[in-house]
This record gives structure tokens, sequence and C-alpha cells, in this order.
């Protein structure tokens, strides 16, 4: 960390307001129980001052893709059913949580909403597509539903919480889908919007996700987006803490689901962090950290069904340098080789790159060899495309369900031992594409998708001992080049 870096790390400290942002995950406000649980958590946080951030309920968003889906290609039975479904779980919660007279207020202010989501989906049935700019002002719809549930059962539970429409505060571009907010005016916007509340002792509530355009067209932050607009809110207000709230312990030393004897990270760096999220750890959405890190600014990640664990602290320096962290797993890779009709120049590895960027296909990971090229993709649908602009300089051919397992700490690049455990944990796994990382903080390597479980787990039994895990043999097979679309 260079000085100047750490001289603005000292300087956004010191400009640091006494509030905390807590923001609650779809499975944290899942269901009646879930929320009565978010209620007490920011019962306990009074005195710090919170903003409470909201996603939308679990799978409601994926509800509503499918809705939108369903507009698009005409399929108006599937329309109604999905609406309905929506209407009557989100009116029974509320009905669960409140009395007679705050669910009456409550009920006309969803139907309002409701309203809001039949006209997106009819606007949608018109124009026969589910553009982005149409995603967007569907999608955020399931915000706008549970962050109006949320400040009803607070208010109820007799805390002065009060409803901020995101939208109006979180400023983007008009990327839709994957909104970039526009710093200054969403900066300036949150503070002026929140400042005066959190002085006069309310808790602003907003929902997650959502944004709109200087001219008021809605926009999203990216899926997980929640995550980052309470990055974006902690930032804008210079918290003393960011608590991201979810239904696991904190980080974990790998999957649960994969390793059943997975453990919490006490405490991560915010690279460490980073790099877990980019190659595919699910708790923190990979945009989320880069406000809290460019102000210092400590995130949580805590489990709001087991409050008294004490989760995993990110901030800038986490201890424990030259060993692994936790081990991750990122699926649906394809591996592309590019062979040279002629020779590997460096003008063919720009016009490559430029080619790829220009079909929006974003590139993992990338080897050279005097051969040819390695490249990791996490989508095929632009590879023939490619492929035909690129005839004539280079042939492509690709391989599909391939995943790509990383280790992450800090400093483990300088431990080579490390390196060598992991390979002769895994010696009988066909394994592609072995790279150490740059950073100096990963260390990955490709296998097919069906041996990625069975690897972490040997993997994990090797750096984080705790109980015997079975063996169990692979058939590899050879690789085969396959050039049809993998979907």
């Amino acid at each position: 960390m260079n000085a100047l870096l750490c001289g603005d790390r000292s300087a956004a400290a010191q400009q640091r307001s006494d509030s905390i942002v807590m923001k609650f995950g779809g499975t944290s406000v899942e269901d009646a129980s879930a929320i009565r649980r978010v209620s007490q958590l920011v019962k306990e946080r009074l005195r710090q001052k919170p903003v409470v951030v909201v996603s939308a309920l679990a799978k409601v968003t994926d509800q509503l893709f499918a809705a939108g889906l369903a507009a698009a290609e005409g399929d108006r039975e599937v329309v109604l059913e999905a609406v309905q479904r929506l209407r009557q779980r989100h009116e029974q919660i509320a009905a669960e949580l409140l009395e007679r007279e705050n669910y009456d207020r409550l009920r006309n202010d969803l139907e309002g909403e409701f309203q809001a989501l039949d006209e997106a989906l009819c606007s949608i049935a018109a124009e026969g597509q589910f553009s982005p700019r149409a995603q967007d002002n569907l999608l955020g719809r399931g915000e706008a539903l549970s962050s109006r549930i949320v400040q009803a059962v607070l208010w109820k539970d007799g805390l002065d919480a009060v409803l901020l429409d995101a939208k109006q505060c979180i400023i983007t571009d008009a990327a839709h889908t994957r909104a970039t907010p526009l710093w200054d005016e969403t900066n300036q916007r949150l503070k002026a919007a929140l400042l005066p509340l959190l002085e006069s002792g309310s808790i602003p509530v907003l929902g997650g996700f959502v944004g709109s355009t200087r001219d008021g067209v809605p926009t999203t932050l990216g899926r997980g987006g929640s995550d980052f607009s309470a990055a974006i809110v902690g930032a804008a207000l210079r918290a003393t803490r960011i608590e991201i709230w979810t239904d696991v312990d904190g980080v974990m030393t790998t999957d649960p689901v994969i390793c059943s004897d997975a453990r919490r990270v006490p405490r991560l760096s915010f690279d460490e962090a980073a790099e877990l999220a980019y190659f595919g750890a699910k708790v923190l959405h990979p945009a989320t950290l880069l406000p809290a890190m460019r102000h210092d600014i400590p995130v949580w990640v805590l489990n709001s069904r087991n409050h008294g664990c004490e989760g995993t602290e990110i901030r800038a320096y986490s201890g424990g340098e030259g060993r692994v962290k936790a081990i991750t797993v990122k699926r649906r890779i394809a591996v592309v080789d590019v062979e040279p009709v002629r020779w590997l120049a460096p003008e063919l590895l720009r016009e490559v790159c430029d080619v790829f960027e220009r079909h929006q296909q974003t590139l993992d990971l990338l080897s050279a060899s005097p051969g040819g090229l390695s490249l990791l993709v996490t989508s095929t649908g632009a590879l023939p495309a490619i492929a035909a602009e690129l005839k004539g300089m280079a042939n492509l051919r690709w391989e599909n369900h391939k995943a790509l397992v990383c280790l992450v700490g800090e400093k483990i690049r300088r431990q080579p031992e490390i390196a060598s455990q992991v390979f002769r944990a895994v010696s009988d796994v066909e394994t592609r594409m072995i790279c150490q990382g740059a950073s100096e903080r990963s260390l990955s390597f490709l296998v097919d998708e069906a041996h990625a479980d069975e690897s972490v787990r040997r993997l994990h039994h090797l750096l984080f001992p705790s109980s015997e895990v079975p063996t169990a043999t692979f058939q590899s097979r050879a690789m085969c080049q396959a050039g049809d679309v993998w979907s």
C-alpha cells in the first residue's frame, strides 16, 4: 500500500460519520419471522444511527424476471398467475406482522406498487420484448415492495423509520441492468436526504439494487446490487461500518454445500474479499467493496439468523499473510484456444482482445505460448461471430463445462510449497491453465466441471484439516475440442 493511498484512507477516517449501514438480503426478509428478526437487529443498533437497505424478498427478483419473459412472449396466463402469487405472498407477510389499522394502510401502499407492476408488464407485452430498460423498470419493483413492509414493521415496533426512494438518491448512467453511479451527484443527493433524518433520530429505509438516470428512468446496479447500494450509501455518509446481513455466519473457507466442514473466516482484507468475489464466492457482490475500500470503511458479513456470531470483518489489512484463507470455484467456464494462421504476434494479441471487447465478451484469464492463446470466458454465445471475424488470422476452438478452482490468501504466490501441495492433492485430475495470479494472492487452475466439487473437498481437507474426507478417484478423459455453442 503506497503512502498516498494510506494518506487518503487516513483522511477519510477522520471525516467519518457516526452512522452505520445495515443491508438485509433476500433470505433475511423472506418471511414474517425473518422481518421480525430484522426489526430486533435494528433496535439493537439504534445508538449507532442505522440506515437500512433492503433487498427484495427471497426469489422475488427471479419471479419478476420470469414474468417479464412471459409477458414478452404474450403468455397472459403465466403473467397473471405470477403476479397473483407475488401479491398473496406480500400481503400475507404484511398481515402476519401488522395489526388491522397499520395493515390496511400498508395494503393500500402495496396496491399502488402492484398497479405499477401491472403497468410495467403490460408495457412489455405491448412491445413484445423484454429489453434491458424494461428489465430495470420491472425488477426493481421487488425492492419497492419489501422496503415498504420493513418500514411499516419498524414503525409498528416503535422506531421512527422513514421510507426513501433510492431512485431519487442513487443517480446512474444509462447502462441498463448494470448501471454505474454518477458519484458526485449521488453523494450529494444521499447526504441531503439522509443526514437530516439521522440527525433527528430517524431510521432511513431504502430498497437496494435500484437507481435512476438524471432523467428519472429506472436503472439497476446488476444482480446482487443491493450489496453495492449499501456500499454506495456507506461511502456517501463515510459510515463507521457497513453490515451485510445474510443467512450464513460470514465468509466461509469454501461453499458449505460442497464441503460440510467449511468454517467461518474471521477476517479478510479488501483485496482478498474482492478476489473471492471475482472468482465465484456468492457472499458479496463484486462491486460492493470498491466504495468501502476507497474510504476505508470496514465491511462485516453477518448472519441474521445467528446474530450472536461475530461474522467476517473485511478491512484494509487482515493479517495471516502467506496462508490460504478460502477456496472458491467459478463454474460454467469455457476454455477458448486461439491458433494463429501464421504466427503469434503482438498485433494478433491486440486484435483478439479488441474483437472480444467489441462483442462484449469478458475474458477471465489469458495465457500465451508460441502456438497460440488460451482464454477463459463465461459465455460462448458470441464465439461463432468472433471466430468468423478472426477468420484468416486465427482459428478458434472451444470446450464447455469447465470450472475454475481458486485459492485466495495474501502473498500465497510467495509460498511455493502451497502450489506443490495443491497439485499433489489433485494429481490424478486433468488440469489446465494453472495461474498463480499477478496479485500474489490467488492460485487457480481449470478442471472439468464434474470434478470441481471433489477437487475443492480434497483441497479443503488439506488446507483446513478438521475431519477425515473420503478419497475418490477420477476417471480422467482426454480433452476434446468442441465447436458447438454452450448453453
